[in-house]
């Protein structure tokens, strides 16, 4: 059987089971638990990511496995479930923004969330600054892709 899953149009009817696979998968890569009510979280995807972003579900047997938004410029969200990820969903979600993007797209990870740097590493990216996010108090890294760079999705 493929790992490949379908990548669907966002679909406001999945908003809190996205909600709640992004929660799982940020405290799992981030290794702390996102003190934000879910409720929040919910108004932040409406109010923000969603404007300002397309929207792509991967979607595996009608279970969320993943969820992408990006611009042409860049991802401001790409989370695969915990249970789904190395299964090549993260590469099909970030493949389809490259696809969109204007040949270039730059991301924010968190310094800690080793797995997520090594990922997109292997995909091209590479870190262009260093920060700190204040809300978290967590280290972050910009990174950076341009269409041509070393690239081996």
């Amino acid at each position: 059987m493929s790992n490949a899953a379908r990548l669907l149009e966002y679909d406001a009817c999945r908003l809190d089971e996205l909600i709640l696979m992004w929660r799982a998968s940020f405290d799992a890569g981030v290794g702390v638990t996102d003190p934000h009510p879910l409720s929040e979280q919910r108004r932040y995807f409406l109010t923000e990511v969603l404007p300002r972003n397309r929207v792509r579900l991967a979607v595996q047997q009608n279970a969320l496995v993943g969820f992408v938004a990006a611009s042409a410029e860049s991802v401001a969200q790409l989370y695969v479930h915990v249970g789904y990820q190395r299964r090549g969903i993260g590469t099909q979600l970030l493949t389809w923004a490259k696809e969109r993007s204007n040949a270039t797209l730059w991301l924010y990870t968190y310094a800690r969330n080793l797995g997520a740097r090594a990922f997109y590493e292997r995909h091209g990216f590479v870190a262009v600054a260093y920060g700190f996010e204040p809300i978290l108090q967590l280290e972050d890294i910009k990174y950076q892709w341009a269409m041509g760079m070393h690239n081996v999705a």
